[in-house]
């Protein structure tokens, strides 16, 4: 091809009708992919997340999904000064600033409370390591009861008036009794050996007088 026949290529009206509808064509992809992404990203949007804390489930529901907001029960938690069925949680918290869309998890308050598994607590440890073993599990514990025994002994665990063993299923808001021997073992040695000469003498008396 000559210099000539390039040029005459070049300057050809269809040449650069082909270049301008490629360049449209161009354009028009790249702006609708950018509105695309705007319109799914939702780009510009801004929705405060209102305080549903304390509403009832289809209340809350309601709330959100009337300001685009996709309500998620997630989980469900126990606080016995609330209504059953309310909400205790919200994630993210009210206030915040979403768009269209976002998922907001919600923590229910349950009918029933949780409870916690009893371990093995009687005639296994003292007294002071019994409630620091309870209260990090969770549990609630009530003035201790102290009964004759092996003093700072926990001998029994109540519960409700009665008595509870491992592996018993307690209410969290059930509180526990310690039941604590207040006895030192030289009181006792004592108190055997006391046992021990009373006995001694009635023999001694009955042999007397049956001698």
């Amino acid at each position: 091809m000559t210099l000539k026949e390039f040029s005459r290529k070049l300057l050809a009206p269809w040449f650069w009708g082909n270049l301008v509808a490629m360049a449209l064509v161009v354009s028009l992809i790249t702006l609708g992919l950018w509105q695309g992404i705007a319109w799914y990203t939702h780009h510009g949007e801004e929705i405060e997340i209102p305080d549903i804390r304390n509403m009832s489930v289809d209340d809350a529901s309601f709330a959100l999904r009337h300001k685009g907001l996709v309500p998620v029960v997630a989980d469900s938690g126990y606080n016995r000064k609330m209504r059953t069925g309310v909400i205790l949680f919200q994630q993210p918290r009210p206030g915040m600033v979403v768009k269209t869309g976002r998922e907001i998890y919600l923590t229910v308050n349950s009918t029933y409370s949780p409870t916690l598994t009893l371990p093995d607590i009687a005639d296994n440890c003292d007294a002071r390591e019994a409630e620091v073993k309870l209260v990090s599990m969770g549990f609630r514990l009530g003035p201790t009861e102290y009964v004759p025994g092996e003093k700072d002994w926990v001998l029994k665990v109540k519960c409700r008036g009665r008595v509870v063993y491992k592996g018993d299923k307690i209410p969290v808001e059930a509180p526990l009794i310690l039941v604590v021997g207040n006895t030192d073992p030289e009181e006792d040695d004592i108190a055997d050996d006391s046992a021990a000469d009373a006995q001694h003498l009635d023999m001694i008396d009955t042999e007397d007088w049956e001698w």
